[in-house]
């Protein structure tokens, strides 16, 4: 039982004893003044007529008169006049007085007893006769029965009035601890907040300071090991001149690209500056340095601008820049990054022209590493020997023609407007129990005319291309939430920054999870980390999602490593590891200690660190050896249609 409501029993049970007490005090104060005033009422009626038959002792028709009269007033039980010397009764009346409402009970509670009076009526000097009157008490226990009613409903309200003051004090005095309750349940969901409503009353006062201390010890736990595992992070993965990926960094990534069998294909641009070594020289590396930096600016920017901040980009030796993107590269980046490069060329920073060479190489799922960096290698000194800034231009290699446009763009509307993506799914299972799927993953499919079904990698990068990325989140939402009328167990779905950067898009997507409360219960939204709005708007769209029930997860995670710090104000769901710091874990020990440092930070806040791409019985050793919550990948089987899960 609540202390509030332990306070509020004892409240009104004092209360009860108070107005139970009263009532008995006064009852039987009562019941001692009635008393009396009966035997004074009958004591003084009796004395009255012995005066008054003084003289008349032997008129029977006075005696009689005078006798009727009194006892017709109604307030007596009996009147009798006995003479002294036989003991005869010389008149007597006698009546009961018409009942008063009273209850049965409170008379019998009150046992009030008739008032008997009497006086000696004389003839002279002779006592002739005595006045026996005896007073009926009804008028008394009705009386009283009035007085105790009344006197009940004011105690009564009296008592309502005092509790429900009880109860505002109580509940404004005991808020404060609500709010650690709520505090106590936010840091178990992953959320560190202080108590801002902190009480005047010193004993509540501490224990909302010591809460609030214990949250601030902890989130700067949280982020004194944030803050390690990002240095960690930075010293394996980071060029520490340009704040670029390293080496380290794109041979992962570029591993991770070439396995995803989701992707049909993907580009990789290597940019080379002219004669580094001899600039160093000539210049001195100070000047170098700068532009090295640079260039790692314009690349990053152009990436922002032409890629909406996807791709990755890395410096991968001392001279060499690659920049590695999806099947879908816009060609006006080849023309802006000659624009760049030359106005560079003209600051006077290099004394060499050009500034740099860049070449293009399309690369395939299932190449290896050393094929495309060795095509890179080859396209670039073509373009160093023919001086020219890039190799061949890359738009007819692509194949990203207006007849291929305008195919996409007609099969995906024909795909949103059916709304009949197909619907795979994958298992994501517990590292400690390989028997327990812990959700599925929800993969998207096309079916072409031939019958073959197209994975998301390969029409993803036309989604977004055309900027119907919104449009499949919601055709995707409505045939999963169709779809899991049928389907017991929780599902996850991927959508895009672009449905969450708005309210507008919000709001559709919260009024679909609105209309299906039961199936949002069991759905999680996941985003991409380089899709990820500002800190502030992912804590409003969480708390939307949990509004109608849903949740929030991040996926492939690992690149924006800085984003860790605002975990514990979010709430996240889970966090799911790119697969890229996955692959090779169990033989690569800096991925190892990575994975190993993210666990211990999330760890923290409790937050689920789930694995993606697991491939080998030795990678899943690992992450269940250090302790992460799940693994998916086609270690654990290949994706399947979600309704023959």
């Amino acid at each position: 039982m609540s202390l509030y409501k332990q306070l509020l029993i004892g409240i009104c049970l004092f209360t009860l004893v108070l107005l139970c007490g009263n009532y008995v005090i006064t009852l039987e104060s009562s019941r001692e003044q009635y008393s009396n005033q009966l035997n004074s009422h009958a004591q003084d009626a009796a004395t009255a007529l012995g005066v008054a038959l003084t003289g008349h002792i032997d008129d029977p028709a006075v005696i009689e008169l005078m006798v009727d009269s009194i006892f017709d007033s109604g307030y007596f039980y009996s009147i009798r006049l006995v003479d002294v010397k036989s003991g005869k009764t010389l008149i007597e009346r006698k009546g009961t007085p018409q009942s008063a409402n009273v209850p049965r009970w409170f008379t019998h509670l009150v046992r009030l007893r008739p008032g008997v009076g009497d006086a000696i009526v004389m003839d002279g000097w002779i006592q002739a006769a005595r006045v026996e009157v005896v007073s009926h008490q009804m008028f008394s226990v009705a009386r009283l029965w009035n007085n105790m009613v009344a006197s009940f409903l004011w105690l009564s309200l009296c008592s309502l009035l005092c509790i429900l003051c009880a109860m505002f004090m109580l509940h404004r005095s005991l808020r404060p601890l609500n709010n650690v309750v709520e505090q106590a349940h936010s840091i178990c969901h992953r959320e560190f907040r202080k108590v801002t409503d902190v009480p005047k009353t010193p004993e509540l006062m501490r224990v909302v300071e010591a809460s609030n201390m214990m949250v601030s010890q902890l989130k700067a736990l949280f982020h004194e090991q944030a803050e390690r595992t990002e240095s960690l992070r930075e010293a394996a993965y980071r060029d520490s001149l340009t704040e670029l990926n390293n080496r380290r960094a794109f041979d992962i990534k570029l591993q991770s690209l070439l396995s995803d069998e989701e992707s049909k294909e993907g580009n990789l641009i290597l940019l080379r500056v002219q004669d580094l070594i001899g600039l160093n020289q000539r210049v001195g590396a100070e000047k170098a340095d700068e532009l090295l930096k640079s260039i790692a600016t314009i690349l990053r920017e152009l990436q922002k601008r032409f890629l909406r901040n996807k791709g990755f980009l890395a410096r991968i030796r001392g001279s060499e820049f690659a920049l590695l993107t999806g099947e879908f590269l816009p060609p006006e980046l080849e023309n802006a990054l000659s624009r760049r490069l030359k106005a560079l060329n003209d600051t006077g920073m290099s004394d060499t022209s050009p500034v740099a060479y860049f070449t293009h190489v399309t690369f395939r799922a299932g190449d290896t590493p050393q094929a495309v960096l060795a095509q890179a290698d080859h396209a670039l000194a073509e373009a160093e020997t023919e001086k020219h800034f890039a190799a061949d231009p890359w738009l007819t290699a692509t194949g990203y023609g207006e007849e291929n446009h305008h195919q996409w763009l007609s099969k995906l509307e024909k795909v949103l407007s059916a709304e009949k993506f197909i619907l795979f799914a994958q298992p994501v299972f517990s590292c400690h129990d390989q028997q327990r799927i812990l959700h599925y993953k929800v993969l998207a499919r096309i079916k072409e005319d031939n019958g073959e079904l197209t994975p998301a990698g390969h029409f993803m990068p036309w989604i977004h291309r055309f900027s119907l990325s919104f449009r499949m989140d919601l055709v995707m939402l409505k045939q999963i939430l169709r779809e899991m009328t049928n389907i017991p167990y929780p599902l996850a779905l991927s959508i895009s920054g672009e449905s969450v950067a708005n309210d507008e898009k919000l709001d559709a997507i919260l009024q679909l999870l609105k209309n299906a409360p039961n199936q949002a219960s069991r759905l999680t939204l996941e985003l991409d980390e380089n899709e990820l709005p500002h800190a502030e708007r992912v804590n409003e769209v969480v708390n939307k999602l949990k509004a109608v029930g849903c949740h929030l997860g991040i996926q492939h995670f690992g690149g924006r490593f800085n984003l860790i710090g605002n975990l514990p104000q979010w709430g996240l769901a889970w966090i799911k590891v790119d697969g890229a710091y996955i692959h090779l874990i169990d033989t690569e020990e800096d991925k190892r200690i990575f994975i190993e440092a993210m666990y211990w930070a999330t760890r923290q806040i409790d937050l689920p660190l789930i694995a993606e791409r697991v491939e080998t019985s030795g990678e899943l050793a690992i992450l269940n050896k250090i302790g992460l919550y799940g693994a998916m990948g086609r270690y654990f089987g290949e994706p399947g249609l979600l309704s023959k899960q």
